[in-house]
């Protein structure tokens, strides 16, 4: 495992220095960001993504099921002198905004599509629209499942965690791996679990449309952007044709982003 898995404060300023150099300018080339914005992070850790936000005066708000990492969003922020609402919840369970007035210009899903296993994966972005204003926009980020680290194996302990494409092995031979290579029982399911909620870029296009959501933006990468602050490599968008190789391009994609707007 990195030591920046480890080092959460790490972390976090990683995360709201990507955000401050990439996300904020995507968002908004369609929603002003001031005082008068409202964004909802789902999934937001320690709340890295949401501070840039908070920086330009938009209210944030984030919702995580981790308590222990909301506790670190509602410390960090303070820290760093800015106002945020941290809840400690599933989505699934979070009450619908009752009016227009409380629903939210911008919805930030980074990185979460790809945890949440099939059966709920519709229900969630479902869910996620009664959340947006009708002008909103909802910001997705995820890794293609079949990329080098789609399984999010790097969070492992052992050298395992630098073992490319080790997640498109069949369930039993990656749960055999993952036990001998002495990766504890709680980490062994969670991985599981990513990969029977595997998204691969087609998938999650059949979802949008699935939802009736509209898709303003599609960007493909081939070095995340994130990777930046992670490892020091310039970001690198993929051009056509790899952009347009269908199933193929889950193998080499580090990140797909995407805009959506209700219909």
């Amino acid at each position: 495992m990195q030591q920046r898995h480890l080092d959460r404060k790490q972390y976090f300023q990683e995360l709201a220095n990507t955000s401050r150099k990439y996300y904020i300018g995507i968002v908004q080339q369609w929603i002003p960001l001031n005082n008068k914005t409202k964004v909802l992070e789902i999934g937001c850790g320690e709340g890295g993504n949401l501070l840039p936000f908070a920086e330009l005066g938009c209210t944030v708000t984030g919702i995580d099921i981790d308590a222990k990492q909301i506790k670190n969003a509602d410390t960090y922020f303070k820290e760093n002198n800015h106002a945020g609402t941290f809840i400690a919840s599933d989505f699934l369970d979070v009450p619908i905004p009752a009016s227009e007035e409380e629903r939210y210009d911008v919805i930030l899903v980074h990185d979460v599509i790809e945890h949440i296993e099939p059966p709920y994966k519709l229900q969630f972005i479902n869910l996620m629209q009664q959340f947006m204003k009708h002008d909103a926009i909802a910001f997705f980020c995820f890794p293609a499942w079949q990329m080098p680290f789609g399984g999010h194996q790097q969070i492992c302990v052992g050298k395992i965690s630098k073992l490319p494409y080790i997640h498109l092995l069949p369930m039993s031979s990656y749960r055999s791996l993952l036990k001998k290579a002495g990766e504890s029982e709680t980490k062994v399911e969670g991985l599981l679990s990513i990969k029977r909620a595997k998204t691969p870029i087609e998938l999650f296009e059949c979802l949008v449309k699935e939802a009736g959501l509209r898709t303003e933006k599609r960007t493909l990468w081939l070095i995340n952007p994130h990777y930046q602050q992670k490892f020091g490599l310039h970001p690198i968008r993929e051009c056509w044709p790899f952009s347009k190789l269908v199933w193929l391009r889950n193998f080499y994609t580090t990140s797909a982003w995407y805009i959506l707007k209700k219909s």
